[in-house]
Order: structure tokens, then C-alpha cells, then sequence
């Protein structure tokens, strides 16, 4: 059976929910409640493409089965209908949600437990890294939204740290500039 859990973040006044599935196998399936479902269609795409019947391959490389074939066909085809905007945005938001968690800003009564500073530098660092890179691509009107998601990050990240980092030298600020 599996095992389901919810966690909400708060960023920038704004909340995410995220649920997430494990299931049986071990796989694990998230999708957020407050936004559209455009968002669960993506992640059921990205999450779909390594799945056991697309890894299902011998030692030689050779397929193991022609219905894994079809499988990852089709998989293929799903992932190619996906804009290169959601995929980026949907990774952000993925990187975000993490961030939020390991630097403590979990809804949950054991969030203090969860946090993890030295993991959550990384996934600033990423984040700010995907933000900067893809923002001339996706335009401002999706690059906006997750600057300021970043910035929220990286100012918690600074209050939840014991040792400040010095102006510019904080997670992501290589790319982002000194946060204050």
C-alpha cells in the first residue's frame, strides 16, 4: 500500500501545497493542490519517463520487452507535447519546494526537524542557476514569479543561517547579485 503526505510551504506570501504518493514500488508521485492542473499533467510526464517499464532493459542495451518499447514510445511522445516553458518552470517549482522544506519553511510541525541548511545552499544555488539561465527564454512573465520565489529562498535562507555569509557570497548570489 502506499503512503500519502501533504506538506504546505509558504513563499512570498504565497502557499503551496504539495501531496505526494509513494507507492508500492517506491514511486514517488507529487503534484501541488493550489495551482492548475496543468502542473500535474507536466509532473505525471517528467515523473512517467522513469517509471520500470522505460527502465526495463537488459545488460546488452537490447529492450527487454516490445510492450516496454510501446511504453517508452508513447512516453516519447507525451514528454515531446510539453512546451520547453513548463518543463523549466516545472523544474523550478521543484527545486523551490525543496529549498523551502530543507531551510525550514515547512507547514508542518516537525519542520525544524527537516531543515537542512548545507542542502538547501545547493538547491538555492540550482535554482538561482535554472532562474538566471532561462529567463531570457521564458520571458518575464513566468521568470518574474520565480525571481521573487528566489529571492524569498535566499533572504530565509540568511535569516535561518547562524553564521551570516558575506554580501554576495550566499546561495545563488553568484548569479543573482547580493540579496538584502
Amino acid at each position: 500500500m502506499g503512503e500519502n503526505s501533504a506538506c504546505k510551504l509558504k513563499v512570498n506570501s504565497t502557499e503551496i501545497t504539495r501531496h505526494a504518493h509513494i507507492s508500492r514500488g517506491g514511486k514517488i508521485d507529487c503534484w501541488p493542490t493550489s495551482a492548475n492542473n496543468d502542473f500535474q499533467l507536466v509532473c505525471d510526464k517528467l515523473t512517467s519517463m522513469s517509471t520500470e517499464d522505460s527502465n526495463s532493459r537488459n545488460s546488452f542495451g537490447g529492450d527487454a520487452t516490445s510492450a516496454a518499447d510501446a511504453g517508452v514510445a508513447q512516453q516519447i511522445r507525451d514528454i515531446a507535447e510539453v512546451p520547453a516553458v513548463e518543463v523549466i518552470t516545472t523544474g523550478a517549482v521543484h527545486l523551490m519546494s525543496a529549498a523551502a522544506v530543507k531551510v525550514g519553511l515547512a507547514d508542518d510541525p516537525n519542520a525544524e526537524d527537516l531543515k537542512d541548511l548545507d542542502e538547501a545552499r545547493k538547491l538555492i544555488t540550482a535554482l538561482a542557476g535554472l532562474v538566471s539561465a532561462a529567463a531570457p527564454e521564458i520571458g518575464s512573465q513566468h521568470a518574474g514569479p520565480l525571481r521573487d520565489g528566489l529571492r524569498s529562498l535566499q533572504l530565509a535562507f540568511r535569516e535561518a543561517s547562524i553564521i551570516p555569509d558575506a554580501p554576495g557570497k550566499g546561495p545563488g548570489e553568484k548569479f543573482t547579485g547580493p540579496v538584502n
